[in-house]
């Protein structure tokens, strides 16, 4: 019993993650919730959940650490933002292109009038980027701390390219009031909308996290952490390592995109700041603090940071949120190298042990050391 719970129990958590999230808003609509603001606000954190499941693929599994995942995440935003715009416009130019000067949608826009090829765009455009990005760089061997620096770098780059063609991204404001694929989620009349793409947006991230525990668990997945733990050796044993960490990084680039179009349809709007150096450093705090080279790690941390976040930005902690958060980090990655689930699943029970005097000797000094 014991060794089952342990071997399914982030399975179990995460069903049991998915279980509370389906009721919300059946409480929403039994009035047992104050406003449809609590089920918006988790509609964006299962899109943050499913950027952070990508993130623990290549930082946690592979030992690749972006410093730029804001900028998939953004791109997969925008794919769909476009769409929602010209939904509304009907096909025309927006506000902002006709305050710029154009008198005809440009051919950039053309695609996205129809909505499968905005979902491919979706997928396609966070893909083609990163085996670009990836490919190249891997190819080359370039790792660690060089790597987390182009990814910055690029997404700088990208982010700044998004601010000068303000005629055709709208700048610093991005792609606002825009409403999402079903329709308005505002008011009353429109809460089977708001319901419908909540649930939508579980099965995705249910169908996601099953596919990269599908991939962590077999010999794969074991590759991934060899590349991790020891590159020149997995390179020296016949594997071609740049194939395994373009295809992972892609991979990872596509749930980002996928996140962010998800988002997009709950914030009803997308702009440049979702592409900035800070918010892929805060996607990567997320994992840090759930738990690393876990995935569910990866899915508590996105929502717990989140909940934090969405709880003490407001009121008398207005000021010193961030630092609260930036503490946690720290004391994290200091102290608790295994985040939230290592702490459960490992140092909890060892302290216990230790105490009960259950514990080995040489596994009390590994204790002493956490």
């Amino acid at each position: 019993m014991k060794r089952t719970l342990k071997k399914q129990g982030s399975n179990i958590c995460f069903s049991g993650i998915i279980l509370i999230l389906a009721l919300m808003p059946i409480l929403l609509n039994a009035g047992l919730l104050s406003g449809s603001s609590t089920v918006l606000f988790l509609g964006k954190c299962i899109s943050f959940a499913i950027v952070a499941i990508g993130l623990d693929l290549i930082w946690g599994y592979t030992g690749i650490l972006s410093l730029g995942h804001g900028l998939y995440f953004a791109l997969g935003g925008y794919a769909m933002a476009m769409y929602l715009k010209l939904k509304e416009t009907n096909g025309q130019i927006t506000d902002f292109m006709h305050i710029g000067g154009l008198e005809e949608l440009p051919l950039m826009w053309q695609p996205f009038k129809y909505f499968p090829v905005a979902l491919i765009m979706v997928i396609v455009v966070p893909a083609v980027v990163a085996f670009v990005v990836g490919y190249f760089i891997f190819k080359t061997r370039v790792k660690g701390v060089y790597f987390s620096i182009i990814s910055q770098a690029l997404t700088w780059a990208v982010y700044s390219i998004f601010i000068a063609l303000s005629t055709y991204t709208n700048g610093n404001v991005g792609i606002t009031e825009i409403k999402t694929v079903f329709g308005s989620i505002k008011g009353d009349k429109n809460k089977n909308n708001m319901f419908l793409l909540f649930y939508v947006a579980l099965i995705i991230l249910v169908l996601i996290y099953v596919l990269s525990k599908f991939l962590v668990g077999r010999k794969f997945g074991k590759l991934l952490i060899a590349i991790r733990d020891g590159e020149n050796r997995t390179y020296f044993s016949g594997y071609n390592v740049s194939r395994y960490k373009t295809f992972i990084y892609v991979l990872s680039a596509v749930f980002a995109g996928i996140a962010g179009a998800i988002f997009v349809n709950f914030n009803g709007s997308i702009t440049p700041s979702q592409m900035t150096i800070s918010y892929s450093i805060t996607m990567v705090i997320w994992v840090a603090v759930g738990g690393r080279g876990t995935v569910i790690g990866a899915v508590i941390g996105a929502f717990i940071i989140n909940l934090c976040e969405y709880n003490l930005s407001s009121g008398g902690m207005v000021e010193v949120w961030q630092y609260i958060i930036g503490a946690v980090f720290c004391i994290t990655i200091l102290f608790f190298k295994g985040g939230i689930v290592g702490l459960i699943s490992d140092q909890i029970p060892l302290w216990i042990r230790k105490i009960s005097g259950k514990v080995p000797e040489n596994t009390k000094a590994e204790v002493q050391t956490q």
